[in-house]
């Protein structure tokens, strides 16, 4: 009965952070419409030489953070540091998840491609991608942010339409690891009725992010 409940909630995590579409993988160096792009600000630029922010807390989140618990994924070396309330939903090499069902879930997904794939060619695609979305109203901001010394692709929704439908603060990036081409799909996500007062919180989870290369 423990195990059934467990896999219910686990279900319920993935179902209601929209995980199915969001994992979507780009081929061929295009991007589908839920990956993202960069400047939050109205700059169109299509070009990858944007420099890129550096993920910096602010005072509230660093104090979030530090008062956290880390966690860690061991297959693919990364972790974070997450509220104590957060427990461990599900976890294997390629994906993880880690949330309370009244805040928010952090759900990562690692898409190992093969080493001809224009990795570059395919952020820049998702950066793009991302300022339609912006254009759109569907996004609330669009930046290239470098976590870690990773450079990547960070958006967050707008408030949907429907408050109880997911609001994601997503990070999708490009990294080698142990001779992989690998692709980062992070979010941090909840409700949108209850992302606001979550805002500050999942920045310090998604800041916190350490990723190794090489």
């Amino acid at each position: 009965m423990k195990s059934f409940l467990g896999f219910g909630v686990l279900m319920f995590a993935l179902t209601f952070c929209g995980l199915g579409d969001r994992l979507k993988q780009l081929q061929g160096g295009t991007s589908d419409n839920s990956t993202g792009s960069s400047n939050s600000s109205s700059n169109s630029s299509k070009s990858g030489d944007s420099k890129a922010d550096k993920a910096e807390m602010t005072s509230a989140q660093r104090s979030i953070a530090d008062a956290g618990t880390e966690v860690n994924w061991d297959d693919q070396g990364i972790s974070w540091k997450v509220p104590n309330s957060w427990k461990k939903m599900d976890v294997k090499k390629e994906s993880f998840n880690y949330g309370n069902v009244g805040e928010g879930f952090l759900i990562g997904s690692i898409s190992v491609m093969p080493d001809s794939f224009p990795a570059e060619t395919s952020v820049n695609a998702t950066y793009d991608s991302a300022l339609e979305q912006l254009k759109q109203g569907k996004y609330e901001n669009v930046r290239w942010l470098e976590i870690d010394g990773v450079k990547g692709v960070e958006w967050v929704e707008a408030m949907p339409e429907e408050k109880d439908s997911p609001r994601r603060h997503q990070w999708i990036a490009f990294r080698r690891y142990q001779g992989q081409n690998q692709q980062l799909n992070i979010m941090v996500s909840t409700k949108g009725s209850n992302f606001e007062k979550h805002r500050d919180m999942f920045a310090a989870i998604m800041y916190s992010m350490k990723i190794p290369k090489g």
